[in-house]
């Protein structure tokens, strides 16, 4: 049995900027300020660590950013499901649908979230296009800020829904960033990029992925080089 993690924002759909727009809304309404949102790398990042960098780059104090993450985050899902909701664009990133459901459908494989995104977040973003019931399992970034301690919760959770254990170098994280490689190679799962979010393959093969796919659109053969 293998478990195959996929990152949401450049792997599985795009939202087209549109979390970011809702992020920035939110941080504004909640904490007086968005702080330097527009030059903020979020790219690989979780989402409680994006709020706690740009509030203490706006200087507010750790404790008042904590003692209102859950108020932000419940305004970030309204302004983020109203964004989708009112026609913001959301793409499906060549391939996914298919990629998705030929291991879903598999007996031997689970199929699993690992994002930075709050899981009411990565629901928002893939729910329109029906993505979200074909994920088993799932880690976010509301589970915790560390990207690198997700592996362990996601096979947690594999373990308690199938009853099968599921060691490290029987996973596969799929990503597209450096932080998604960086993730897989500190817990010694299987490191897989593709190159439709927004750093190119050059730079992703730098990484030393153990696979890296300009897209998913070869759905045969992607599936193929996954469960080899």
């Amino acid at each position: 049995m293998r478990l195959f993690l996929f990152d949401v924002d450049g792997t599985l759909v795009t939202a087209r900027g549109a979390g970011r727009r809702a992020l920035g809304r939110a941080l504004a309404a909640v904490y007086g300020t968005a702080g330097p949102i527009d030059r903020y790398d979020v790219r690989g990042k979780t989402d409680p660590r994006i709020v706690f960098d740009l509030m203490r780059a706006a200087g507010l104090r750790d404790a008042d950013v904590a003692a209102r993450l859950d108020e932000c985050f419940d305004v970030y899902v309204q302004e983020l499901s109203a964004l989708i909701a009112d026609g913001h664009p959301l793409e499906v990133l060549p391939g996914v649908t298919g990629v998705v459901e030929a291991l879903a459908a598999r007996r031997d494989a689970v199929l699993g979230l690992l994002t930075g995104n709050i899981e009411r977040g990565a629901r928002a973003k893939l729910s329109p296009a029906g993505l979200w019931p074909r994920f088993r399992v799932g880690a976010f970034g509301s589970d915790d800020a560390d990207r690198r301690r997700l592996p362990a919760v996601a096979c947690a959770r594999a373990r308690a829904l199938t009853g099968h254990d599921f060691p490290f170098e029987r996973v596969t994280i799929i990503g597209d960033t450096p932080l998604d490689v960086d993730c897989a190679r500190a817990c010694g799962a299987r490191a897989v990029v593709v190159a439709t979010g927004q750093h190119g393959a050059t730079e992703l093969g730098a990484c030393g992925p153990d696979l890296l796919f300009p897209d998913l659109g070869d759905v045969d053969a992607v599936v193929a080089a996954l469960l080899a």
